[in-house]
């Protein structure tokens, strides 16, 4: 066992004015399962590639161990797997490897197909297992679950929690729950590291923040009645010192006078330390004002029918035949592993063109708002995207801000963003678009915990009518009304 310590790290890019980091000081022991949150942008993965000696900065970080990072880049994908996991695990043993894949359900026959041939989930998989073998190495891990279904995830939790020695980047909160054993929070104003997995410190966070809402309001009643009582004890001070004209007894008047004056100041001094208290309260609230959408009430109650349909790529049919309604009111969860065709029902119900067998019937003038699983495709001024999109750029906009993508950020290109900014900009464009149905694919991708927070809120609150594929299970049993599974 070894530590990590973090000294008066200072960063910023040389393109940028502000510090990602200011005189950050943390300590880190190498044996924790270590959680990473924080919004998105906010420099997580800046700070994984610090660790990683990746860019300049001032400040100390003195570490003992070596870093390994993950997603771990493979720029020939045309070679074997075994080949790839050579490189990564020198000194592994191939029945090292077989025994990692077991815990992990992969296949080993995977081990001698080129890597371009495994899923994104078992490429997940494989890479992870070799990393794990570099024994006394410290694993820097960057949203891993992106592309694993929910099965997937529940394993890949399973084996994290066997690991040690490891920071994690996630915002899946039952993955978290289940594999780390410390969170690292990047908050508004400060990184904060505490014992426990993601549940106990969102419980500790809201307490906290609650209690410094009631401190708040305690102390800006309190500034505002020491306001009244300077600005009226000043007043009397003030009269006072007016009636000396004239008066038998200046000296009595004017002792009288300084008597109020000091009272004053003593009343102002009180209510300075309360404002410079209120001052240092609520620097870390995530979310300070809830999100809203206007959805659109279907006259009929049944919106869209499916009837045995089956998605058809390459002349093969993806999955059996799938039979269901979506009626006024429900949030459907689509539920699946991977690859069985859940996407391709969103693209037929939203019009695109693909092969299938059954029937799709749609109700009409049906308006349907869609957020698409892929953003490579968005690029453009956010100016420039809500005109194309036909929506609001101030409301648009405003709803970026609300979760968590600062006024800075408005003028670059969309394609500079994060992947978790670029999937805001997907929902904040759906959620200003008045819908009968809203069709989300995957929309919490890259998404940070928090902003999965509101937008949970704004779904239980507003209650659109909607059917949705998400992998987060706390995201899915919170707002789906019905599972369907594929």
């Amino acid at each position: 066992m070894s530590v990590i310590k973090v000294e008066n790290l200072t960063f910023s890019y040389p393109s940028s004015y502000d510090n990602i980091f200011e005189s950050v000081n943390l300590q880190i022991d190498t044996d924790w399962k270590l959680g990473f949150i924080g919004r998105n942008g906010r420099g997580k993965t800046t700070f994984l590639n610090l660790l990683q000696g990746k860019y300049g900065y001032r400040g100390k970080i003195i570490s003992s161990v070596r870093f390994d990072y993950f997603p771990y880049p493979v720029p020939d994908k045309s070679l074997l797997t075994e080949d790839i996991l050579h490189e990564v695990c020198p000194a592994a043993e191939e029945w090292e490897l077989m025994r990692e894949f077991s815990y992990l359900e992969v296949d080993p026959e995977v081990l001698y197909r080129p890597f371009n041939t495994l899923s994104n989930g078992e490429r997940t998989k494989v890479l992870l297992a070799a990393l794990f073998l570099n024994e006394g190495h410290f694993l820097l891990i960057d949203e891993p679950t992106n592309h694993l279904d929910t099965q997937a995830r529940e394993l890949l939790s399973a084996y994290l929690r066997k690991k040690k020695s490891f920071i994690l980047v996630s915002h899946d909160r039952n993955f978290l729950d289940g594999c780390v054993d410390h969170i690292l929070s990047l908050n508004k104003a400060n990184i904060e590291v505490q014992s426990g997995n993601f549940s106990s410190f969102m419980l500790n966070f809201e307490r906290q923040q609650d209690f410094e809402r009631k401190q708040n309001s305690r102390l800006q009643t309190d500034i505002n009645r020491l306001q009244k009582t300077a600005k009226q004890t000043s007043g009397w001070a003030d009269k006072v010192e007016a009636s000396k004209i004239g008066a038998a007894d200046k000296g009595y008047v004017g002792h009288k006078s300084a008597k109020m004056m000091k009272r004053a100041k003593v009343v102002e001094a009180r209510q300075q330390k309360e404002i410079e208290q209120k001052s240092d309260l609520l620097k870390n609230t995530e979310i300070e004002s809830p999100l809203k959408i206007s959805p659109l009430s279907y006259r009929a109650e049944r919106l869209v029918s499916f009837s045995s349909v089956v998605p058809v790529y390459g002349g093969k049919e993806v999955c059996k035949p799938v039979t269901f309604e979506i009626n006024r009111g429900e949030r459907i969860a689509l539920e699946g592993k991977n690859g069985c065709g859940k996407s391709s029902l969103l693209k037929l119900l939203c019009g695109q063109r693909i092969d299938y067998l059954g029937t799709v019937s749609k109700g009409s003038n049906l308006i349907i708002s869609y957020v698409p699983q892929d953003t490579s495709h968005l690029c453009g001024t956010l100016t420039e995207f809500a005109k194309q999109s036909g929506v609001d750029e101030s409301l648009f906009k405003a709803i970026l801000h609300k979760m968590g993508i600062n006024k800075g950020q408005f003028d670059k290109n969309i394609s500079e963003f994060s992947d978790g900014q670029k999937k805001k900009a997907l929902i904040a464009k759906s959620l200003c678009e008045s819908a009968h149905l809203y069709v989300w694919d995957e929309p919490l991708n890259f998404i940070d915990i928090y902003s999965r927070i509101q937008i949970e809120n704004l779904l239980d609150e507003f209650q659109p009518t909607m059917i949705f594929v998400e992998h987060d299970k706390a995201f899915q049993s919170k707002i789906a009304t019905r599972t369907i599974k594929i």
